[in-house]
Protein backbone atom coordinates (compact mmCIF):
# COMPACT_ATOMS: atom_id res chain seq x y z
CA UNK A 1 0.00 0.00 0.00
CA UNK A 2 1.63 3.38 -1.28
CA UNK A 3 1.30 6.28 1.49
CA UNK A 4 0.97 9.76 -0.67
CA UNK A 5 2.81 12.32 0.85
CA UNK A 6 1.49 15.81 2.03
CA UNK A 7 4.93 17.41 2.33
CA UNK A 8 5.33 20.10 -0.58
CA UNK A 9 7.80 19.79 -3.36
CA UNK A 10 11.27 20.77 -2.82
CA UNK A 11 13.93 21.31 -5.40
CA UNK A 12 18.03 20.73 -4.59
CA UNK A 13 20.37 23.45 -5.24
CA UNK A 14 23.69 21.79 -5.31
CA UNK A 15 26.82 21.49 -6.93
CA UNK A 16 30.04 24.38 -6.77
CA UNK A 17 28.01 26.36 -4.56
CA UNK A 18 28.70 27.78 -1.18
CA UNK A 19 25.19 27.37 0.40
CA UNK A 20 23.54 24.23 -0.94
CA UNK A 21 20.06 24.45 0.17
CA UNK A 22 16.19 23.06 -0.87
CA UNK A 23 13.63 25.19 -1.85
CA UNK A 24 10.29 24.96 -1.97
CA UNK A 25 7.38 26.54 -4.53
CA UNK A 26 6.37 28.61 -1.55
CA UNK A 27 10.16 29.48 -0.79
CA UNK A 28 10.44 30.98 -3.75
CA UNK A 29 7.36 32.93 -3.77
CA UNK A 30 8.19 34.60 -0.02
CA UNK A 31 12.24 34.87 -0.52
CA UNK A 32 12.13 37.06 -3.72
CA UNK A 33 10.56 39.57 -5.92
CA UNK A 34 7.98 37.83 -8.00
CA UNK A 35 8.63 38.71 -11.86
CA UNK A 36 5.05 38.25 -14.54
CA UNK A 37 6.14 36.58 -18.13
CA UNK A 38 3.30 36.26 -20.86
CA UNK A 39 5.04 34.06 -23.10
CA UNK A 40 4.14 32.24 -26.51
CA UNK A 41 5.88 29.34 -27.39
CA UNK A 42 5.92 26.80 -30.48
CA UNK A 43 4.76 22.97 -29.19
CA UNK A 44 5.63 20.48 -31.97
CA UNK A 45 2.43 18.47 -31.14
CA UNK A 46 0.06 21.21 -30.61
CA UNK A 47 1.00 24.47 -31.96
CA UNK A 48 1.12 27.94 -30.62
CA UNK A 49 0.90 27.85 -26.40
CA UNK A 50 0.19 30.64 -24.88
CA UNK A 51 0.75 31.25 -20.85
CA UNK A 52 1.16 33.14 -17.91
CA UNK A 53 4.12 32.97 -15.98
CA UNK A 54 5.07 34.17 -12.14
CA UNK A 55 7.81 33.46 -10.71
CA UNK A 56 11.66 34.90 -9.03
CA UNK A 57 14.44 35.23 -11.70
CA UNK A 58 16.13 32.43 -11.60
CA UNK A 59 19.26 34.34 -11.67
CA UNK A 60 18.49 35.99 -7.96
CA UNK A 61 17.88 32.49 -6.88
CA UNK A 62 20.87 30.67 -7.91
CA UNK A 63 23.07 33.92 -6.70
CA UNK A 64 21.43 33.51 -3.04
CA UNK A 65 22.97 29.85 -3.12
CA UNK A 66 26.26 31.50 -3.68
CA UNK A 67 28.43 29.88 -6.74
CA UNK A 68 31.67 29.47 -6.37
CA UNK A 69 33.21 31.97 -8.51
CA UNK A 70 34.40 35.08 -7.91
CA UNK A 71 31.93 37.55 -9.11
CA UNK A 72 34.11 40.47 -9.88
CA UNK A 73 35.82 38.19 -12.51
CA UNK A 74 33.42 38.18 -16.16
CA UNK A 75 35.90 35.13 -16.97
CA UNK A 76 35.42 33.11 -14.39
CA UNK A 77 31.94 33.72 -14.25
CA UNK A 78 31.50 32.30 -17.80
CA UNK A 79 32.71 28.98 -17.14
CA UNK A 80 30.07 27.99 -14.92
CA UNK A 81 27.21 26.04 -15.88
CA UNK A 82 23.36 25.10 -14.93
CA UNK A 83 21.24 21.90 -15.27
CA UNK A 84 18.05 21.79 -14.39
CA UNK A 85 15.87 18.47 -14.15
CA UNK A 86 12.67 17.49 -13.75
CA UNK A 87 10.26 15.11 -11.96
CA UNK A 88 9.39 13.58 -15.77
CA UNK A 89 13.06 12.95 -16.31
CA UNK A 90 13.53 16.23 -18.31
CA UNK A 91 16.48 18.45 -18.19
CA UNK A 92 18.24 21.19 -19.77
CA UNK A 93 21.80 22.75 -19.73
CA UNK A 94 22.12 26.27 -19.32
CA UNK A 95 25.39 28.43 -19.43
CA UNK A 96 25.59 31.04 -16.16
CA UNK A 97 26.67 33.65 -19.25
CA UNK A 98 22.71 33.60 -20.27
CA UNK A 99 21.17 34.47 -17.19
CA UNK A 100 24.70 36.97 -15.78
CA UNK A 101 24.09 41.01 -16.77
CA UNK A 102 26.93 41.30 -17.90
CA UNK A 103 26.47 38.87 -21.09
CA UNK A 104 23.09 37.34 -22.09
CA UNK A 105 21.01 38.95 -19.24
CA UNK A 106 18.04 36.81 -19.98
CA UNK A 107 15.15 37.32 -17.22
CA UNK A 108 14.61 33.57 -17.40
CA UNK A 109 11.75 32.40 -14.42
CA UNK A 110 11.14 29.99 -11.78
CA UNK A 111 7.83 29.85 -11.79
CA UNK A 112 5.47 29.81 -8.40
CA UNK A 113 1.97 30.71 -10.75
CA UNK A 114 0.71 29.55 -14.17
CA UNK A 115 -1.91 30.83 -15.77
CA UNK A 116 -2.98 32.56 -11.93
CA UNK A 117 -3.04 29.13 -10.65
CA UNK A 118 -0.26 28.15 -7.83
CA UNK A 119 2.40 25.37 -8.43
CA UNK A 120 3.09 24.35 -4.87
CA UNK A 121 1.45 21.10 -5.95
CA UNK A 122 2.76 20.70 -9.51
CA UNK A 123 6.61 21.82 -8.45
CA UNK A 124 8.47 24.82 -9.89
CA UNK A 125 9.17 25.34 -13.38
CA UNK A 126 11.84 27.06 -15.46
CA UNK A 127 10.78 29.45 -17.58
CA UNK A 128 12.59 31.08 -20.91
CA UNK A 129 10.53 33.68 -22.27
CA UNK A 130 12.75 34.57 -25.15
CA UNK A 131 12.83 30.62 -26.36
CA UNK A 132 10.53 30.32 -29.39
CA UNK A 133 10.09 26.58 -28.78
CA UNK A 134 9.44 25.26 -24.76
CA UNK A 135 11.85 22.69 -25.13
CA UNK A 136 13.52 24.56 -21.98
CA UNK A 137 11.12 24.98 -20.17
CA UNK A 138 11.66 21.70 -17.38
CA UNK A 139 8.05 21.04 -14.96
CA UNK A 140 8.55 19.58 -11.96
CA UNK A 141 11.91 20.67 -10.84
CA UNK A 142 14.03 18.32 -8.64
CA UNK A 143 17.41 19.45 -9.27
CA UNK A 144 18.99 22.45 -10.31
CA UNK A 145 22.99 22.16 -10.51
CA UNK A 146 25.76 24.21 -10.74
CA UNK A 147 29.71 23.83 -11.80
CA UNK A 148 32.53 24.20 -14.34
CA UNK A 149 33.15 22.84 -17.49
CA UNK A 150 35.81 20.50 -17.21
CA UNK A 151 38.03 19.90 -20.35
CA UNK A 152 39.08 16.19 -20.97
CA UNK A 153 42.50 15.28 -19.63
CA UNK A 154 45.06 16.63 -22.27
CA UNK A 155 43.05 19.19 -24.12
CA UNK A 156 44.51 22.23 -24.55
CA UNK A 157 42.79 25.72 -23.26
Amino acid sequence: MSRLSTAPLTFAVCGEVRRPTALSVADLRSGWEQHRADVVFECATSGPQHHTFEGPLLREVITDAVPAFDPRRRKDRSRFLLTVSGGDGHHTVLSWAEIDADFGNTPMLLATRLDDRDLDTAGSQLVVPSDRCGARYISAITTIWIGTCRLPVGSSA
